[in-house]
């Protein structure tokens, strides 16, 4: 279990006036459209279709998630979200005073999706080189000409230079990573000495502001969560609680000031604070819209459910993220650190003795 956050973290007051609550913008029929018209000529885009879903050619079967135009749309509400959780900022690491405060000059964005923050950050940064990765190319094709779109597995060997880029970000990878303190030192590797890495990402665990005696929707809630982690931890070998590790994984990594940053995504509109309040109306639509991709794959392959089975679960959770008797969250993370400069690394003692047998350098073996 994910520790118990604080008290002054979980006190959300809940507005009483949340049963009759209403407005345009919950509207399913109010989207965000992120879609691209990008194709090559390869294996590459030999998508895999199931159960009505696309699914990545390249690595097949190594990200449960889907890759079509649904699972776009979806992602510009997750970006959405983020940014209004980050004050419509797109990073918190101070990278913005790097090169004498000129900033980054090159960012790598791991696992970019639609590429919706890449994109965001060339126009923020148009004197940076941006190169963005990811398992498919679902990126748009009008990005700015500061960026440059790659197919990659983060979690293969990287082939760029050491300390080659400023920043490296990262977000929404959890479940799809089989090695995260490999991954971390690939991201350590290529930093240049001063440039920071960040990574963001969510439990899938929920909680409620105050305890009450069970009901439906613990019990759906706590299933939907249990069966992902369990997938994690007993069948794929890639974890659902990366946002509990990332602190250690970082610190494990060798980073240096390293900032932890706590936040809770609201799963409705159930909050007092507006802000809070704004962040459930869209959390509501990042578990609404997102279940089913989240689920199907995992269900399926690896549970044995039938797809008429995913789709009933998907339905009746669907009606109790939208129950507005129900009051639950869930944690966010954000976590950064620092590359130290050579001089602020620790210079290890040798431990071994010469090789007697060696002579001008040479291992006489």
């Amino acid at each position: 279990m994910m520790p118990k956050m604080r008290p002054e973290e979980t006190n959300i007051v809940v507005d009483t006036s949340y049963t009759t609550y209403s407005l345009s913008a919950d509207d399913d029929s109010d989207r965000f459209s992120y879609t691209s018209g990008q194709s090559l000529a390869s294996s590459i885009t030999r998508y895999r279709y199931e159960n009505g879903r696309r699914y990545h050619a390249y690595r097949e079967g190594s990200y449960y998630g889907p890759n079509d135009e649904t699972y776009s749309n979806y992602e510009t509400i997750v970006h959405h979200l983020w940014l209004l959780t980050l004050d419509d900022r797109l990073f918190l690491a101070p990278v913005g005073g790097l090169r004498d405060g000129a900033g980054p000059g090159r960012i790598l964005d791991v696992g970019t999706g639609t590429g919706l923050w890449a994109v965001d950050m060339a126009d923020f940064f148009p004197a940076a080189e941006i190169i963005a990765t990811d398992l498919s190319p679902t990126q748009s094709t009008t990005a700015p000409p500061n960026i440059r779109f790659e197919i990659d597995d983060a979690c293969a060997e990287w082939t760029y230079p050491s300390n080659s880029f400023d920043f490296v970000h990262m977000r929404g990878l959890t479940g799809c990573i089989r090695d995260w303190p490999y991954l971390y030192s690939q991201c350590y590797e290529h930093l240049t000495p001063g440039g920071y890495f960040e990574h963001l990402e969510f439990s899938v665990e929920t909680n409620a502001p105050s305890s009450s005696p069970p009901s439906h929707a613990d019990k759906i809630y706590t299933a939907f969560s249990q069966s992902i982690l369990d997938i994690g931890e007993q069948h794929t070998g890639m974890t659902f609680r990366t946002v509990e590790n990332m602190t250690t994984y970082m610190r494990d990594a060798g980073f240096v000031d390293i900032v932890e940053k706590k936040f809770v995504w609201p799963i409705g509109s159930w909050p007092k604070d507006p802000k809070l309040k704004d962040l459930g109306r869209w959390g509501e639509r990042n578990w609404a819209d997102g279940l089913e991709g989240w689920v199907l794959a995992l269900y399926t392959r690896i549970l044995g459910w039938s797809y008429a089975e995913v789709q009933q679960f998907v339905k009746d959770f669907r009606a109790v993220i939208k129950d507005r008797k129900n009051h639950y969250y869930h944690e966010v993370r954000c976590v950064y650190g620092r590359k130290p400069f050579p001089h602020e690394v620790p210079q290890q003692k040798a431990t071994t003795t010469a090789n007697p047998n060696a002579a001008d350098g040479v291992d006489g073996s």
